[in-house]
Formats: C-alpha cells, structure tokens, sequence
C-alpha cells in the first residue's frame, strides 16, 4: 500500500468534534492524507457554546511541533486556533526552521458563536512573527478586518484587502466572503499578484461551526498532495460544500458532515 503524504494541523482541541484538530483530522482522512495534530488548547465547546478554553503549557506544545517535524515527513502544516501571544511565538520560532514546508494560517480570532477565542495582544504577534512565514492565510471578513485595519462590506473591498494582506505579508490570502449578504458565497485569493473569486450557491443551513477550520485543512491537504494553491483551493471548497450539503443534526445541534457518507 503506498505511503500517503503527511500534514500537521497546531490547532485548538474541540471536544465536539465539529471543529479545531478534529475536524482537521476527519478532512486530512477525506483527501487521503495522514494527519498529525498538535494541540495549543482544550476548548470545552458544542456548536452553540464556547464553555471553557484551557490553554496547553508553552513547552508542552513546542515538545509536540518538534517530535513530529523530527519525525516525519510533514508535506504541509496548518495552523488554527493559538489563543495567545505566547502561543504565536512558540509556533512562529519553530516554524521559522522549516520554511520549505507549506504553510497555511488560518488566523482564528471568534467562534461562530461569537465567543473570542484569541486574546487581543496575540494580534500583533501574527503580524509580526506568524503571517510573514505563511505560504496561504484564510480570514474571514472579521479577521480580515482585524489584521488589515479596514472594515469590509463589499466586494472591491474584499479584493483591496486580500492585495494589501498579500503585499504586506508577501504570501498568499483567501479571504473568504461568506459573511455578505447574497445568493452566493464568495472567497477571493489572490496568488502571486493574480486575484480569482471562487463562487458558489449558498446553503441554507444552520451548520457554520468549523467551516474555517475544515477549509484551510482541505487546503492543506491539497498542498501535501502537491497539487498548486488554485487546485486546492478548488478542491477544499467542493469538500465544503459537501460537508454543508450533508450537514448532521441533533435536535437544535447542526454540524457539519467532514467525514460521513451522505444519507440516503
């Protein structure tokens, strides 16, 4: 059986498994790569409520980066929940030894519940430390907002945004734009001075927990598979989608469906 590549997710633990490592786990396995995760948090949480955020020990989570960078073959990295400013240095110094390796950052600052899962002085640290060694960033609207200075409610400021962050950061930036108002959902990369919109129907569901963190591991997963970014991104947002279309259901707890065959 051949070896499959190998992705590494430093992210926030989601208890109920819609979002943070798990979720990335359930979405490396989709696309047919080996994940490995290394966790900056426990986030006692459900898709309606943020209860408790439990921050690992800054050595416990470096221990964990560098056994797996040591030990693997690591073809891609993405990173997701980091909470705080020690946190982001912690990664950023560690990854600063690996810049061969892809790099995705999803900046994950609010859950979709609107609990604040980044305490505020770690922003400057992205600035500074993390997003400069990226080879993707993914913010939503309000991230964007928070890492570019500009409030954003149409799509020329969209695209402004994503060039500015592009430029700033000398990387690439999907800056999704699912938060506008419309029949669409529309995500806008630009790559290497080329902007694209990536555009598709919008799902009427309730199921927008982990829809950022399932994104950037597809894409993450695309990039271990050597496929170039537009490819991934293609690919991660068809997996969406399908993950929207498919969604789970418990009473009132909807969830998205990373893993699951659809139901009949």
């Amino acid at each position: 059986m051949p070896t499959p590549p190998v992705a590494l997710t430093i992210a926030g633990s989601d208890c109920s498994a819609g979002a943070g490592l798990q979720a990335d786990l359930k979405t490396f396995h989709h696309f047919g790569v080996h994940g490995l995760t290394a966790a900056t948090c426990v986030v006692a949480e459900t898709p309606d409520e943020v209860r408790s955020i439990h921050a690992i020990p800054l050595a416990v989570l470096q221990d964990q980066v560098e056994i797996l960078l040591e030990s693997y073959p690591v073809a891609a990295i993405k990173t997701g929940m980091l909470f705080s400013k020690p946190h982001v240095v912690a990664v950023s110094e560690i990854l600063t030894r690996h810049p061969d390796i892809p790099l995705v950052v999803d900046p994950v600052m609010i859950a979709s519940t609107g609990d604040p899962l980044l305490e505020r002085d770690a922003i400057d640290a992205y600035h500074t430390r993390l997003l400069p060694l990226a080879d993707l960033i993914t913010p939503n609207l309000d991230e964007a907002a928070e890492l570019d200075g500009h409030e954003l409610g149409d799509e020329p400021g969209i695209e402004a945004a994503a060039r500015r962050m592009a430029d700033r950061f000398d990387t690439a930036v999907l800056l999704k734009g699912g938060h506008l108002p419309g029949r669409e959902c529309g995500d806008y990369l630009v790559d290497r001075g080329e902007g694209r919109w990536f555009r598709s129907p919008r799902i009427d569901t309730p199921a927008s927990h982990g829809t950022g963190c399932t994104l950037s591991a597809a894409i993450a997963a695309g990039l271990a598979l050597g496929r170039s970014t537009v490819e991934a991104v293609e690919a991660a947002k068809e997996f969406l989608n399908h993950s929207l279309r498919d969604a789970l259901a418990w009473g009132e707890l909807a969830m998205l469906n990373q893993g699951l065959p659809p139901r009949p």
